[in-house]
């Protein structure tokens, strides 16, 4: 496959999950995060950083409204829910196992 195709497809399967995310606002950002370890907010700061990577000057909240399609304080205030206690003890527990990792202990 050439690159130019490899990137092409890249780009559409970006797009792809994007529009996953947009049909399901019912998945919040801590559920994504707890599941697999990114979420929208990932995703934004990842495309911040691509553009930074090649000269381009895009802030956050710009690449958050790309990710979730609307100016993030709106999304919030429509989609956001209250994390469950349950739910922000994964995501503690998740944080600390990767400190723990990244100074290269077990937690």
């Amino acid at each position: 496959m050439d690159e130019r195709t490899r990137v092409d497809l890249e780009a559409a399967a970006f797009r792809r999950l994007l529009q996953h995310f947009d049909e399901r606002k019912d998945v919040q950002n801590i559920d994504l995060m707890n599941l697999a370890g990114f979420c929208r907010n990932c995703l934004a700061k990842w495309y911040r950083a691509a553009g930074e990577e090649r000269g381009l000057t895009i802030s956050y909240e710009a690449a958050r409204e790309i990710v979730y399609g609307e100016p993030y304080a709106t999304w919030k205030e429509k989609y956001q829910n209250e994390a469950t206690a349950e739910s922000q003890a994964k995501f503690a527990q998740g944080e600390a196992a990767k400190a723990a990792k990244k100074a290269g202990t077990a937690a």
